[in-house]
């Protein structure tokens, strides 16, 4: 029975070591393969994370302004339009004018 015990020990011991040495092993491709990512993706043209948020906020700051800057516009283009209207109201009210004016100029009084 003690040898039995002694050997399964042994063998408990290799496996631990195992185990061991495989996650040791695991660690070290994990490592390699991340420097050569890195290496690999240093050689393409790429922005980092911050960098693209920071981008991709003032798009959308861009954006707004445009919105904002297009209701002024439309706002300012509706007012054009309306005076425009009004200028033609009042030629016209001041032609009326003038014609009654010289209506009453050549009738006799």
């Amino acid at each position: 029975m003690q040898v039995d015990n002694k050997v399964l020990d042994d063998l408990a011991r290799v496996a631990g070591g195992a185990v061991g040495a495989v996650a040791g092993l695991k660690n070290e491709v994990e490592g390699h393969v991340r420097q050569r990512l890195e290496r690999m993706l240093s050689g393409l043209d790429m922005v980092r994370r911050d960098e693209f948020e920071a981008v991709k906020e003032m798009a959308a700051r861009a954006r707004a302004q445009e919105d904002e800057i297009n209701r002024l516009l439309a706002l300012q283009q509706a007012l054009l339009d309306r005076v425009t209207h009004l200028e033609s109201v009042v030629a016209k009210a001041a032609a009326k004018a003038d014609d009654a004016g010289a209506a009453n100029a050549d009738s006799p009084a």
